[in-house]
């Protein structure tokens, strides 16, 4: 009776439960990625396996592995293992979880893993809990976060930790984590379960390194297959699951550097409608969004310029809060800094100044600085002639004629100013 009713909870919980939590792997053997945190020879794996594990802070992207490493390691150490999501407990379960800490201990049931997911959203009071109870070794602590952790937990308790940074996952591993799913009949798929390689690496590029949603999208898809049959996830079953993005053009083929092409020379060429278009396309074909941000930030300093300086700090803004909102509140932030751009004067005389300047550098077409503008700290400098005529512009009202070129260059124009905008060559 006891096999009979064992095995139907085993096939119960298979059917019930996420197939990214049936994936888990147990043993940090099994787990896939993140090799300079984890990997063998590492510091925190050799802590692990000597069994002297101190309080860690997991910090990284989502999906790259910080419950699933949590679990790993309790299980590994043979330690007692609770654990809480910081958005939905306070204080009094972490005491009910620290009083439970200090009875097993006392009864020689070994030290308590305790791992708060989300460690971040907990307050200063409810983290300064945790402190002594971390100091005196009543409990070790694992905490996951997403946030930085240097902005985000209290100093005290971060210092009693070891931070160590997760990653985002590569394609290669998600692709591996995928193909481990459909190959493992017991906790995965059944056998008669397959999937075709170029599903398995747009599954992988759609996640960006998020094993978690990849395996999700796995499992949806098998939600579409029959029952019967040959039960393989097609182009076809894997675009009526993610839809439009599969509309994505190909991220390592011509039809994406066209598009980040026009994308750039539609705002350079101040077409905001044109780049709003492409930017809609970017953002429905799955671009990472940092690498969209990046795009905006180098144009507003490449084209725009000393022209209207402001679109640096705009764009820059607009990279920063993109990080910070995420998904997809973020297309109304890219949007406002393309429209900006696209509506700023043009200037590219910083980028041609310095593309110059530094070819006469690689040329060695330098010369040697003039003697007035050497260091004068030191002892005997001045017997040099170092220093001695140099002008502080301070001393002229903010400005006074003076050679800063050396001699071989002092007739050099590198930045050649436009009357566009701010970049009139006036000296501000």
């Amino acid at each position: 009776m006891e096999d009979l009713f064992g095995n139907l909870f085993a096939t119960e919980n298979k059917n019930t439960k996420p197939l990214a939590d049936r994936m888990r792997p147990e043993h940090l053997d099994d787990f896939i990625g993140q090799e300079k945190a984890v990997g063998k020879g590492s510091p925190l794996r050799r802590m692990i396996e000597k069994d002297s594990l101190t309080s860690v802070l997991f910090y990284g992207p989502p999906g790259t592995g910080k419950t699933t490493l949590a679990r790993v390691i309790a299980n590994q150490t043979g330690e007692q293992y609770e654990a809480i999501n910081a958005v939905s407990s306070g204080v009094p379960e972490l005491r009910k979880l620290i009083k439970k800490a200090e009875d097993d201990r006392h009864l020689g049931r070994g030290r308590t893993i305790v791992f708060i997911d989300e460690i971040h959203r907990f307050n200063k009071a409810q983290q300064d809990v945790l402190l002594p109870y971390v100091e005196n070794g009543t409990i070790v602590l694992i905490g996951a976060t997403t946030e930085n952790p240097f902005f985000e937990i209290n100093s005290p308790l971060l210092s009693r930790m070891k931070v160590v940074r997760l990653e985002k996952l590569t394609n290669e591993h998600i692709v591996q984590i995928l193909k481990r799913a459909i190959g493992d009949v017991d906790n995965g798929f059944a056998d008669n379960f397959s999937c075709d390689e170029d599903v398995l690496k747009i599954i992988a590029d759609f996640c960006q390194g998020d094993a978690r949603g990849s395996l999700n999208i796995l499992e949806q898809c098998e939600f579409m297959l029959p029952e019967e049959g040959e039960r393989r996830v097609t182009r076809e079953i894997l675009a009526s699951v993610i839809g439009s993005a599969m509309q994505r053009y190909d991220k390592k083929g011509d039809q994406h550097y066209d598009i980040i092409s026009a994308f750039i020379k539609s705002m350079r060429g101040s077409d905001a409608n044109a780049a709003l278009h492409y930017l809609a396309r970017m953002i429905e074909g799955g671009e990472d969004l940092r690498f969209i941000a990046r795009r905006i930030v180098i144009c507003s300093a490449e084209d725009v310029g000393l022209a209207d300086p402001q679109a640096l700090v705009i764009a820059n803004a607009a990279a920063q809060a993109c990080d910070f909102v995420g998904w997809p509140e973020a297309q109304l932030i890219l949007a406002e800094a393309v429209a900006y751009i696209c509506n700023a004067p043009k200037s590219n005389s910083t980028t041609n100044a310095i593309f110059e300047a530094r070819q006469d550098v690689r040329a060695g077409n330098v010369g040697s600085v003039p003697k007035h503008l050497r260091d004068a700290h030191y002892p005997g400098a001045k017997e040099l002639g170092h220093g001695l005529t140099y002008k502080y512009p301070h001393d002229f009202g903010g400005w006074c004629e003076q050679q800063y070129l050396p001699d071989e260059l002092k007739d050099k124009i590198y930045l050649v100013p436009t009357m566009n905008g701010d970049d009139t060559g006036r000296k501000f």
